[in-house]
């Protein structure tokens, strides 16, 4: 049952909605955690039992640190002098910091053995059989949907709880539903526990204010999907899986179309979750912020999948700043190579565990951790470069804030990210160096209109739909990087004003979507991340 079947929009959700409104407030999350995992274990059946057990080991890992906090002061209070005080912190903050690895390793070692386990034993066996060893068994494994997602957030958690920021939960049930709630456990938002548990757990009352603005964004997501991603899935599916009949300019639009695919899809099915939570009076962490505007790679990875980044940074990329191994570096580079050369080790050994679990995380395969290592190399050279801009700038008299610059910076960023995303959906890391190098041979743009077009399902009218998506949605982002937020005036307009854009959204979708004889409804994209 996913997020945009009709099952979900127009069966389990208004369901979940009614029962939710006429219990006592008190009850009311247990009807979110029900409801969560009874639609997890429609698309995973048995696996929500790991899902559960995520939530109760989490749980008391969780209270087990606490504990050790608590028997730390109290043995503090009782000590003589400071420097048994000392030694009795350093002693169990040694235990919590034991506690907290033997969490993380669990939770990972699960999240390794479901999705990467057979990845690594079949290269091991590669590099196994020229010399003759035994060959790791290659195992069938159910995937758990969702399960980079919550594991995440549970080792997010105990992060925190870990540094004090937020004590332990003691109700397991709060815990539970902040790691499984139905909307977000398929693709995100990833939140941090102090994001989203109270209001989860609260149980607020629906009230018109939050049911309208859920129902706004929920159609605004499947306006996306289905007139703009779900249409170009098929173009996108062509070129790509038949990649070797295509050159030039195709594989360019292959490129360009995918990654308006997946935005599309993506932002559009968070759009959905967030709608989907704003009814029950909960507020998800956003996931995206216009990262078409972006003038460098390093701006666009802080406006696309924002709660991935975010979370990166706050559990990887900061505690491996301040890391020995960091300062050490810091230290002696300084006083033997000055100040830049330290700063590019230390960017580099911040940014490199960043991108390689960033590449990891998307999916057991070569060409996500090459997609990783590509950002890697990209925002590097960004930070090498930064001290020269400047410099570049005051020689050529340029002005950083013209729009001509602008606009050549953004279009540089596009090229990255398009070239990026031809290697996130190739069918290989091998297939996606044939279509890159694919991409400069007989290249002309004449291709697009003297019949070398790939011939698709779709017409002409498919791709005016396309086209027309499109344009609506940039409208709309573009009013929105300037400080106009539309949805946000819609929301707050007359009532007449307000219906009549919700009905122009319904009958858009219903009239342009794409459905019915010759569609497939597409899977979710990051889902199976």
């Amino acid at each position: 049952m996913a997020i945009y079947t009709n099952l979900y929009l127009l069966v389990f959700l208004p369901l979940v909605l009614i029962l939710y409104q006429i219990i006592p407030q008190k009850h009311r999350w247990k009807i979110l955690l029900c409801a969560s995992y009874i639609m997890y274990f429609t698309f995973s059946k048995k696996l929500v039992l790991l899902l559960i057990g995520t939530a109760v080991f989490t749980h008391y890992i969780s209270i087990w640190m606490e504990w050790i906090d608590i028997r730390s002061k109290q043995e503090q209070a009782e000590a003589s002098d400071r420097k048994q005080k000392t030694e009795i912190k350093k002693g169990y903050q040694a235990r919590k910091k034991g506690v907290l690895a033997l969490g993380v390793l669990v939770l990972l070692g699960i999240l390794f053995y479901v999705q990467y386990y057979n990845f690594f034993a079949e290269n091991i066996n590669k590099l196994a059989a020229h010399f003759s060893a035994a060959a790791l068994p290659i195992l069938d494994i159910a995937f758990p949907m969702g399960i980079s997602f919550y594991t995440l957030e549970a080792i997010g958690y105990l992060a925190d709880v870990y540094w004090n920021r937020i004590p332990a939960e003691k109700h397991l049930g709060k815990l539970a539903l902040f790691l499984s709630f139905f909307p977000q456990i398929m693709e995100g938002p990833i939140a941090r526990y102090s994001d989203t548990a109270d209001q989860l757990y609260e149980g607020k009352p629906l009230n018109m204010g939050d049911l309208n603005a859920g129902f706004e964004r929920i159609l605004w997501g499947l306006f996306k999907k289905m007139i703009v991603s779900d249409r170009l899935a098929t173009l996108t599916g062509e070129l790509f899986n038949n990649y070797k009949d295509y050159h030039g300019v195709m594989i360019a639009v292959a490129a360009v179309t995918y990654t308006i695919q997946l935005y599309m899809e993506f932002s559009g099915s968070i759009d959905i979750v967030i709608g989907s939570g704003r009814l029950f009076g909960v507020k998800l962490p956003e996931n995206f912020n216009q990262p078409f505007s972006a003038q460098s790679a390093a701006e666009f990875w802080r406006r696309w999948h924002m709660s991935l980044g975010t979370w990166f940074k706050n559990y990887l990329f900061y505690p491996v700043t301040v890391s020995a191994p960091v300062k050490k570096w810091n230290r002696y580079a300084r006083k033997r190579y000055g100040k830049y050369v330290s700063m590019l080790g230390a960017s580099a050994m911040a940014l490199f565990p960043v991108w390689i679990a960033t590449g990891l995380w998307h999916g057991a395969e070569w060409k996500y951790i090459f997609y990783g290592l590509y950002y890697f190399v990209i925002l590097f050279i960004g930070v090498a470069l930064e001290p020269f801009k400047e410099k570049r700038n005051q020689v050529l008299h340029i002005d950083p804030n013209a729009p001509w610059f602008k606009a050549l910076r953004i279009l540089k960023t596009w090229l990255i990210i398009f070239t990026g995303e031809l290697f996130f959906n190739a069918r290989g890391l091998k297939a996606g160096f044939i279509m890159f190098r694919n991409l400069f041979v007989d290249f002309h743009i004449s291709d697009l209109w003297n019949g070398s077009f790939p011939e698709t399902s779709l017409h002409t009218a498919d791709y005016l739909a396309i086209a027309g998506g499109c344009i609506v949605v940039w409208i709309v982002g573009f009013l929105r990087e300037h400080k106009v937020d539309l949805r946000e005036k819609i929301l707050s307009s007359r009532l007449p004003l307000k219906w009549a854009a919700y009905y122009a959204l319904i009958l858009a979708i219903l009239i342009f979507g794409a459905y019915g004889a010759g569609y497939q409804a597409v899977d979710l994209i990051y889902a199976g991340f």
